[in-house]
Formats: C-alpha cells, sequence, structure tokens
C-alpha cells in the first residue's frame, strides 16, 4: 500500500488539519516530473525550489505536528490532573457520603476513558507524522538527491522535537492508578482481597539497552571489567582455553512475510509481537549448531520462547512443512522413553513454530551479523552484560524475483556463508546491506539483594559512555534501514542516528541529577493521592497532586512516598527475559545504592558506624552469592596464607590497651579492698560495694586478656574484620554508674534514718505521766 492512502486512512477526523500534508509536498517536489531533459529535469528545480520545499518540511509541516502533539498531551495531563484533584484526601474523605463518591467514580470513568481513547489516537498521531517525514524526505533525496539532500538535516530537526519521544507510560500509570480508585469505589474490585495462585513466579530480568559510541568503547569494556570477567565461547570445547580466542561472530537470520506483518506488530506495539529467526556462532562452513527460535510477547510484560536445534540440511524442508523432525524426536524418545517430558515439549515446539511459519506464510528477510563480547561471572547470572560490535543488516530477501537476494529454492545466502565472508563484507551491493556504526550493549540484571546495591553497574548506566535506548531491536531496525520501501512504519530511534551520542560528563552528571531530583517529586505527588484510596492504610504524604505528576514506579507506592524523603529510589522492575541474542525490547531502570543505620548503634555514638564497620558487620555482597558450579570454599583465604607480616606498631597497640585494661582491674580492686577493710562490722552497705567493686575488677582483668587474645589471633590472620568491641567498657561504665548511685543511695537513705531517730529522741517525755494526771496551759500538777 502506498503511504499516502495508508496517511489517508490514519486520520483522526478531529485533528485532520494538524497532520503532515503529504500531498503538498509531493506538488512541491514535483513528483510526476519524471522525464531528466527539458521541464521536467534537473535543471528546471532551483535553488528557490529547494528552498521552499525544505522550509515547508522542516519548518512548516514539522512546527505545526510538533506543536499540536505537545498542546494535546499538555491538554490531556491536564484533564489527568483534573481527575486526580476528585480523589479523596484524608481532610475530604468524610465530607461526602458514599453515594456521592460513587457518582464522582462514574464521571471519573467516563473521563478516564476519553482520556485514554485521546492518549491512543495522539500514540498513532506520533508515529504516522514521523514514518511520513522520513518518507517524503526520501522522495526528496531519490529524485533531487544529485544535488540535494534533506534527510540528514531533517533527522537533526526531528530529533530535537518532542513529538517523536515516545514514553506515555508515567501518564498510563496515574491512568492505572485512578481507575483502581474508581472500580473500588463502585464495588468493582476488592482491595482487601489478595491474589491466589500456586504458579510460583519465575526469575524474570531487566533488559537495559545503550548504544556506545566507538570512541567510548575501550572505557565501557574496561569498566566492566574491572567487575566482571569476559566469557569465553569456545565452540570445540576444548579443556585448553586459548587467551588469543577472538571474539565469537553472531548471525541471525530473521523471518517475516511480503507484508512485513512481524515487523509491524513489533514497532507498532498495539498487537501481540511475535519473531522467529535461525541462529548460529561462526561460520556456516564449521557446521555450527544452528537453533530455531520462536518468541511470543503476550499483551503485558511475560513472554514466551521456545528452540530446538536443527540441522543445516534439514531447515529448507522443514520450513517447507516437509519435515517434521523426526529423526530428532526418534532419537529423544529412544533415550528418555514414549511418555516423557521432554518428547512432548520438543512435539508441541516443532509443530508451533512449523504451522506459524505456514499460517504467516513466513520466509528469512533479514540477516544480522555481529561480533559479541559477553561478560558474566560463570554460574551466577545475576548480571548478564554483550558488547555487539561489527554489527551489519544483510538483505536475505527474495521479494523480487526478479533480482532476488537469495535463491528462492535455499534458506540462506550462499554467497556470503560459502565465501565466508566476514566484516565488513565490501563484496555485498550497496542497497543490500547497512552498516550500523554505533557499539550495542545490553545489561540484564536480575532482581536481586546484590543488583540492587550495585554503585558501579548505576555509575555506568547514568555515564556519559553510552547513550540509552530502551526500544532497540536489531530485526526492527535492520528493516527500517534496509525495506523503507515495503514499510509504513519506522522506530523513533532512526532520527538519533545522525546525531552526535558522545556527551560531556559534567552535562551527564547534571541531567542526571535533574532526572533524580524529578523522579522524587513524581513519587512524591503520585502517592499523594494514592495514599487515601486503596493504599490508604499506608502512610505516605498528602495533599494535592502535582501538575505532571510522571514516573513509573514499582512495588508499593507508599514504600516509595516514604523513601523518596531520604533518597531517589528506583527499584528495578521485572520485565520478560530477555532471548539470549538479546534482540527484545528492554525497559531501562537505574539502580541505586541504599545503606542505613539504625537502632542502638545509631544512637549511641560509642558504638562505632563508621562506613568499614557498617559494611564488614552487614558481610560484603559476596558473602550470600552462590558459589558457582564445581567451586568449593577453600577455608582460607589466598591473602591469610603463609608467614604473616604485621608492622611492630600493631602488636603494641594491642599491648597498650591490655595494660589499660589490667590497670583498672587493679584501681578497682585497690578501692574495693580499701572500702572493705574501713568498713565496720555492722556497715554491711560498705561491706556489698566493696565485694561488687571486686567483681567488675575481676572482670575488667579477664575481658583485658581475653580481648588481646582475640585481636591477636586476628592480627594474625591478617582478618578484615572489625576490631571494635564496646560491649566491655559498656559494661564496665554502666556498672561502677550503678554502684555508686546505689551507694549515694543507701548513704542517703543512712544518715536520713539517723536524723530521724535523734529528733524522735529529742522530743521524748523525761517523765511518764500517771494515768491521774493531766497538762494545764503547758504544765502538769498532780491532782488534788
Amino acid at each position: 500500500m502506498r503511504f499516502g492512502k495508508t496517511l489517508a486512512d490514519s486520520i483522526y477526523p478531529p485533528w485532520k488539519d494538524r497532520y503532515l500534508d503529504y500531498e503538498k509536498m509531493k506538488k512541491l517536489l514535483r513528483e510526476d516530473e519524471t522525464s531528466p531533459q527539458g521541464r521536467g529535469g534537473e535543471a528546471s528545480w532551483t535553488e528557490k525550489d529547494e528552498e521552499n520545499f525544505v522550509h515547508e518540511l522542516t519548518v512548516v509541516q514539522l512546527e505545526k505536528v510538533s506543536q499540536h502533539q505537545a498542546d494535546t498531551f499538555n491538554a490531556i495531563r491536564e484533564r489527568a490532573a483534573a481527575c486526580e484533584a476528585k480523589l479523596p484526601t484524608p481532610e475530604t474523605e468524610n465530607g461526602k457520603s458514599e453515594e456521592e463518591w460513587k457518582a464522582v467514580a462514574r464521571d471519573m470513568l467516563k473521563e478516564l476513558d476519553s482520556i485514554s481513547k485521546d492518549l491512543n489516537e495522539l500514540r498513532k498521531f506520533s508515529r504516522i507524522n514521523y514514518t511520513g517525514f522520513l518518507k517524503a524526505a526520501k522522495k526528496h533525496d531519490r529524485k533531487r538527491g544529485l544535488k540535494y539532500r534533506v534527510r540528514p538535516m531533517l533527522q537533526v530537526r526531528l530529533s530535537q522535537t518532542p513529538f517523536n519521544q515516545e514514553d506515555y507510560s508515567p501518564l498510563l500509570f496515574r491512568l492505572s492508578a485512578m481507575y483502581s480508585w474508581a472500580r473500588q469505589r463502585l464495588g468493582e474490585e476488592d482491595p482487601s482481597k489478595e491474589p491466589t495462585s500456586d504458579v510460583k513466579p519465575t526469575e524474570t530480568y531487566t533488559a537495559h539497552k545503550y548504544w556506545v559510541h566507538v570512541d567510548n568503547l575501550l572505557e565501557v569494556k574496561t569498566h566492566i571489567l574491572r567487575r566482571l570477567p569476559v566469557l569465553v565461547y569456545n565452540p570445540q570445547s576444548a579443556k585448553v582455553l586459548e587467551t588469543s580466542q577472538k571474539d565469537p561472530t553472531m548471525t541471525s537470520i530473521y523471518f517475516d512475510n511480503h507484508s512485513f506483518d512481524l515487523y509491524q506488530s513489533k514497532v507498532d506495539k498495539s498487537t501481540p509481537g511475535n519473531s522467529v529467526r535461525l541462529r548460529w556462532t561462526g561460520q556456516l562452513e564449521d557446521k555450527p549448531e544452528i537453533v530455531l527460535e520462536k518468541k511470543s510477547v503476550g499483551d503485558g510484560v511475560e513472554s514466551r520462547e521456545i528452540r530446538f536445534p536443527i540441522k543445516e540440511k534439514y531447515i529448507q524442508p522443514f520450513l517447507k512443512g516437509e519435515y517434521k523432525m523426526e529423526k530428532q524426536i526418534q532419537k529423544l524418545q529412544d533415550r528418555l522413553g514414549v511418555d516423557s517430558g521432554e518428547v512432548k515439549s520438543l512435539k508441541s515446539n516443532i509443530e508451533e513454530i512449523q504451522s506459524f511459519i505456514r499460517e504467516k506464510d513466513l520466509e528469512p528477510v533479514l540477516r544480522a551479523s555481529y561480533t559479541r563480547t559477553a561478560f558474566q561471572i560463570p554460574g551466577d547470572d545475576r548480571i548478564r552484560i554483550s558488547l555487539d560490535t561489527d554489527l551489519a543488516f544483510i538483505r536475505e530477501d527474495a521479494l523480487d524475483s526478479d533480482r532476488p537476494c537469495r535463491d528462492l529454492d535455499d534458506w540462506h545466502r550462499t554467497d556470503i556463508d560459502q565465501n565466508q565472508m566476514e566484516y565488513p563484507f565490501s563484496s555485498i551491493k550497496k542497497g543490500e546491506i547497512s552498516r550500523f556504526q554505533h557499539a550495542i550493549l545490553e545489561i540484564k540484571v536480575k532482581d536481586t539483594k546484590y543488583t540492587r546495591n550495585n554503585t558501579w553497574l548505576h555509575d555506568l548506566m547514568n555515564s556519559h559512555l553510552i547513550k540509552e535506548e530502551k526500544r532497540f531491536s536489531k530485526f526492527v531496525h535492520g528493516v527500517a534501514e534496509l525495506f523503507e520501501d515495503y514499510v509504513n512504519i519506522f522506530p523513533f530511534w532512526l532520527s538519533d542516528l545522525e546525531t552526535d551520542i558522545r556527551r560531556d560528563p559534567v552535562t551527564a552528571y547534571q541531567e542526571e541529577q535533574q532526572r533524580e531530583a524529578k523522579q522524587v517529586e513524581d513519587e512524591i505527588a503520585v502517592g499523594s493521592f494514592l495514599g487515601t484510596s486503596r493504599l490508604s492504610s499506608s502512610k505516605g504524604k498528602t495533599g494535592s497532586p502535582s501538575k505532571y505528576p510522571e514516573r513509573r514506579m514499582s512495588g508499593q507506592i507508599s514504600q516509595s512516598v516514604q523513601s523518596s524523603r531520604l533518597k531517589s529510589i528506583d527499584q528495578l522492575e521485572p520485565t520478560a527475559e530477555e532471548d539470549a541474542d538479546g534482540d527484545g525490547d528492554g525497559d531501562a531502570r537505574p539502580l541505586v545504592s541504599d545503606s542505613s543505620t539504625s537502632g542502638l548503634r545509631s544512637l549511641l555514638p560509642a558504638f562505632s558506624n563508621s562506613r568499614y564497620a557498617r559494611r564488614h558487620r552487614r558481610g560484603t555482597a559476596w558473602d550470600d552469592a552462590p558459589l558457582p558450579p564445581g567451586v568449593k570454599d577453600p577455608g582460607v583465604w589466598i591473602k591469610d596464607r603463609g608467614n604473616p607480616k604485621v608492622e611492630g606498631k600493631v602488636w603494641l597497640a594491642n599491648q597498650r590497651t591490655f595494660i589499660k585494661w589490667q590497670h583498672i582491674a587493679v584501681l578497682l580492686a585497690t578501692l574495693s579492698l580499701g572500702l572493705f577493710n574501713a568498713a565496720g562490722v555492722n556497715n554491711n552497705v560498705a561491706r556489698i560495694l566493696a565485694l561488687v567493686y571486686t567483681g567488675f575488677a575481676i572482670f575488667a582483668g579477664v575481658w583485658g586478656w581475653a580481648v588481646y587474645m582475640w585481636r591477636s589471633k586476628l592480627i594474625t590472620e591478617r582478618s578484615g574484620k572489625d576490631f571494635d568491641n564496646v560491649f566491655g567498657p559498656f559494661a564496665v561504665s554502666i556498672g561502677l554508674a550503678c554502684a555508686l548511685l546505689l551507694n549515694f543511695a543507701f548513704k542517703y537513705n543512712a544518715i536520713a534514718d539517723t536524723k530521724r531517730n535523734a529528733t524522735a529522741v529529742a522530743l521524748q517525755p523525761l517523765v511518764k505521766l500517771p494515768p491521774d494526771h493531766h497538762v494545764l496551759e503547758g504544765l502538769w500538777t498532780p491532782e488534788l
């Protein structure tokens, strides 16, 4: 279908005047003039014509589309903010009855439906116009490219405009939260009901994709090598590692049909995407293992990937449906049995892929060749990093029957594989190859304690050395570059190819600081209105929502709001695990380190709270790491082997501490002995306190000796443990303080008792009055 017809069919009637005027651009280009001579030739195309076309395309039309996109998106955010203002707060929760809140929820659902519809149309508007600009520039360069080229300038302009920046997920998250509140008010959701499922969650990874400029390639490699080793691929499974072995060359052949339906589904994202490819490592003449893969991405974040090895001679019969892998199935049955689960799974996978190829009428269309360097700790898959260089895309199709790139009766190009061509594939015709100028860095991270507290990974992902491209796909990029005449939709990252991806380190740091500050602000704003609905029991901040609080958040919002007061929280959001070749769509989330202090150590400064002490009390990240297969705990570190060589001042410092403890023990013993001798036989308080001080003296002596021996052992072992041990001084200090207070209290009570007894004795009469006497006016006389 011609793009003009595609654009006309995609127009949203209320915005029909805001789309790219594609027909006007064709008229300005004089597309109907095809004769190279006379009026229709190059001689009739003047500088004025070129100026008019370029100004109309890169200024008038681009500003019209960009302005409409910006105004519409701002209006949608205003409408979303207005809906957020209707949400209840602790002050307004009791101001309306339940029926009034239900009426608000019903009105909000209608408005949210309208907002969602407009947001979806805006996404389609941005993508179809983006494709239209590239199509118009391509027509110009094809017709007037001998003297003028407009596409490089257009791509620079496109990279500077916001309408082609596809990031609507933060706003979608806000809409989802409001949808949830409205459904709960209407009784469609039960917030207290926990999801019940017997299915255990599978391990998922988050994929982060970046472009690396060739000037920064070595620095990125060395930064990674300081923490992760290179994962060596040995196709011969040799026992002796060859240090001169080069990084392997990987080849993938992607399938699609003449309508490029698989490409369309991956770019548009409106329908579940599927992809099929053949993949191998090294040269095909070396008979490597070839794997046939199919990846299915559902409506959510989960994906499903099936694969099985296939021999080269069976590929073409398999694609035609003439061979169903009977030999492989029979071998597996002989080894495991007919009823084995692996046999049933293999049969199911073979049938699924073969039927999918037959239904979609798929055939090989694109080859991607690249050199891969993998970084990973053997047996530890928490962090997996791959760096792909020398990336080239080659047409592998037979769409043009008169000049096919591949033999119609074969599944691959024999000119490449038989001649063992390597990058840069100089023998391939210009229109059949596209070389990617950057390296592709992909970081796959499993959500664990180790990865959430990984500073070096966070620094790399936010450095000036790399440029993030979240949704980059080799298959999508190769088709967009080599089959642009066959497709009517392009990925947004194409406009970044004409710009310099290198950044100034200071600028990159400032952008990261602004991003984290904006993240904290957004989390507080979003959490403020969510805290009064489904998460009302949490201690989130309350208040009016921010005008543009946009940020994708994971986990409990209330926890994010509380944590954002102190630091920037950006937890990893689990998504579908990417395929082995790393050609899926990742979602990048930064990693931040987290350290906190609590309890008695944060309250008492006497307790060591240094970074060194906290790290060794908490344990390093490797303490909890499982050992790789075949690796045993040596028990003793290499650094601890051999004769210890310790400076004399270390031993003397330990001895001085021991002597100080003995000094304290002697002083306490002397004090207790003097107190006991000075106390009389009847002074039980002094005698008891003397015994208490004697106990503290004994404890100080024993403690000093024990700590001296313990620290001597740590010095001998060259241990990295913390030498601080505050229990002894703390116990002696508190004990002496209590003893002194008790001594003061007992002495005070003794003095008080003495004074009370003296007063009673002074007031006692000297003569005992007989019962028949009485006192008159202070005197007493015998009664007559």
